[in-house]
């Protein structure tokens, strides 16, 4: 049965290998398949924390947790936790979000006396670490036009269907630039770094509309069980361990409709880009299928304006990925019930 309007363009129905075209039918949904209330009596006796990792978002923030609260929490039971992990935020981010009715966590005082690491991938296997729910939903902190139901969404497929270990949402991206929007302008680093390699090295993941997305969910016991890129590579590389250890079935994907976030720099996008290419690359070599006599360079030389009588700097970035091992390998397993 089709769950979602994916169409496929009819050179993608020649080159397509059938198991990703039947996953494409079998596993994408609409956040819209389900409602709020619908999911609740499905819920039973499990728990579901909302995951919100969080650097400077004071700006969005809140009115997130509020949605949140409101319509998944008083509204219809469906979840039982929302937390923010706070990534060493300059601004008042964790206020704001205490505020709204969030329970809130310092990145750095989660898991001592392990040494914090930098990355969103850290804020992710922290916010892991400090809750409980048996399921658990990760929501990006900067989201402008945020609604109940990309958290309904990403639950459906756990909830309805046993086979589903993980979900991911995918989107409309615009681009707004002043005056002007590219209804689909976002997602740079998707189609000029991740979608091209994933397609090259794990074509079963070619169905993924947004492979880097902020908004997934999983089975605690599933994302207890694999690492965590420190960095922007988490996301890809939870898609390579997890096609490798779950199979394509585990996965699915749930379109959330419309995504508006505050856009980064060219520059914060090519550091981005680099990180995702280090991970990918990591995943090869681990594998057997990267043949390479020396390790790549982790050092990202960019050009920037400058002031003082030159007209362009060098900044040297280190890249280098760093990851956190399967959370159950460094803390005791729950107790049952």
């Amino acid at each position: 049965m089709d769950t979602t309007r994916i169409g496929l363009a009819p050179d993608a129905e020649l080159t397509l290998s059938p198991r990703v075209r039947s996953w494409l039918r079998r596993r994408s949904w609409r956040a819209d398949d389900w409602t709020a209330a619908q999911l609740a009596a499905l819920k039973g006796e499990r728990t579901v924390s909302v995951v919100i990792p969080a650097r400077d978002e004071e700006e969005t923030v809140g009115q997130i947790v509020r949605t949140i609260r409101t319509a998944l929490m008083e509204e219809d039971q469906l979840v039982d936790d929302v937390l923010v992990v706070d990534s060493r935020s300059q601004d008042d981010t964790a206020r704001v979000a205490a505020e709204a009715g969030a329970r809130v966590v310092a990145q750095d005082a989660v898991l001592r006396p392990l040494p914090g690491m930098h990355g969103k991938g850290e804020a992710l296997w922290k916010g892991l670490a400090a809750t409980s729910g048996d399921l658990v939903v990760f929501v990006d902190g900067d989201l402008y036009d945020f609604t109940a139901g990309y958290v309904i969404g990403l639950l459906g497929p756990l909830l309805t269907d046993p086979g589903v270990d993980y979900v991911k949402g995918f989107y409309h991206r615009p681009l707004v630039n002043g005056s002007h929007t590219d209804a689909d302008g976002g997602g740079r680093v998707t189609e000029l770094v991740a979608r091209p390699l994933l397609n090259m090295y794990w074509p079963d993941l070619a169905g993924f509309v947004q492979p880097l997305a902020g908004e997934y969910a999983g089975r605690r016991d599933v994302l207890e069980s694999i690492p965590f890129v420190t960095h922007y590579g988490v996301e890809v590389a939870h898609l390579i361990d997890l096609l490798r250890w779950r199979g394509l079935d585990a996965l699915a994907q749930v379109d959330l409709g419309m995504r508006t976030h505050r856009h980064q720099s060219t520059q914060a996008l090519g550091r981005m880009a680099g990180q995702i290419m280090l991970t990918v690359m990591d995943r090869l070599d681990r594998s057997g299928r990267l043949a390479a006599q020396e390790a790549p360079s982790t050092l990202l030389a960019q050009f920037r304006r400058a002031a003082g009588g030159v007209d362009r700097e060098l900044v040297v970035t280190d890249l280098a990925v760093q990851e956190r091992p399967p959370l159950r390998t460094v803390r005791p397993p729950r107790p049952p019930g």
